[in-house]
């Protein structure tokens, strides 16, 4: 079922000793995420630039990364929040993956580095989240051509941030041209038939999920709450059309399955895009895994439908 360029990285995380959930400091889990991510990246995507901007949010500052591609059509700006389980990952760590899809969607990318759990527990990313898009909105002219359309995307946990704060931009009036969801992990619960199928041995260890899920939430319990569980929304009428891409052994495939058809109830267009074979985290091991790039193309076909028939 696993695509064969896959097999190897698998079998190699089956058969490596799996220490506590809680023996690693964060530090020391997020210097191996980044030297994982090193490990991955292979030969960098060419773009016109890359330039790190620092935004000032009510007081508080983000660090950001704004690609500009060599073709730039300046039709949008694609706001990106990285994965990591809300406690890893950084500009750094999704450079490869920014560039290969700013250089394949002719579009620009600002990354967003957010604040990460334990530190900063819940809401403090939905905030900055929420916060730096309207900002970017208020001045869009900032960082591309001034009539370009917006698009929030992310993947994994950066995702929940993205399809979040492109609801609560329905509510501000703030236009958004699409929001694009790359394997999103939806809510702490993981109850669905595809994390028992793939929540050991299949890139992501669903322990470790629920484990990072309890650092990020620390003392918020309300796991009914939209912006700790998207999928518990009671209304997404009226939010931005949605690209929404899932991994066939992810064990988060069907929470993203799920979240397609809530969108679609509720009248939101929505493309559900299924990668046969793949692993959660898939997209940024296109240098090893040559068939994840040709779904980065497909899925750049589909963002430029987004934004050039934004109503459809």
């Amino acid at each position: 079922m696993v695509h064969p360029a896959l097999e190897p990285f698998v079998r190699a995380m089956r058969e490596r000793p799996s220490p506590p959930i809680s023996s690693q400091s964060i530090d020391e889990r997020r210097a191996a995420y980044r030297e994982l991510a090193d490990e991955r990246r292979g030969d960098a995507e060419a773009v016109e630039s890359v330039e790190d901007v620092t935004v000032v949010l009510n007081g508080r500052t983000l660090r950001t990364r704004l690609y500009v591609p060599i073709d730039d059509e300046k039709k949008a700006l694609v706001l990106y929040f990285h994965g990591g389980a809300f406690v890893v990952g950084d500009l750094d760590t999704h450079d490869a993956l920014c560039r290969r899809l700013s250089s394949d969607t002719r579009m620009r990318f600002l990354s967003i580095e957010y604040r990460l759990a334990p530190e900063h527990p819940f809401p403090a990313s939905i905030t900055d989240a929420v916060d730096v898009l309207r900002s970017v909105a208020r001045r869009i002219g900032d960082f591309a051509d001034p009539g370009a359309q917006l698009i929030v995307m992310g993947d994994s946990a950066g995702a929940t941030l993205a399809t979040v704060a492109a609801a609560l931009a329905r509510d501000d009036d703030v236009a958004i041209a699409a929001q694009v969801l790359i394997y999103p992990t939806l809510g702490p619960e993981l109850v669905t038939d595809s994390v028992h199928e793939f929540g050991v041995g299949y890139m992501l260890d669903i322990d470790q999920l629920r484990y990072d899920y309890g650092l990020y939430l620390g003392e918020w319990t309300d796991h009914t709450d939209p912006r700790v569980c998207p999928l518990m929304s009671n209304d997404l009428a009226g939010v931005a059309p949605a690209i929404v891409v899932v991994a066939q052994c992810d064990p988060l495939r069907d929470e993203g399955v799920a979240y397609a058809g809530l969108l679609e109830h509720f009248g939101v267009p929505v493309e559900l895009l299924e990668a046969e074979g793949m692993v959660h985290g898939f997209l940024r091991m296109g240098s090893m895994v040559p068939a994840a790039l040709a779904i980065v193309d497909d899925l750049a076909h589909h963002m430029h439908r987004m934004v050039e028939s934004p109503s459809e």
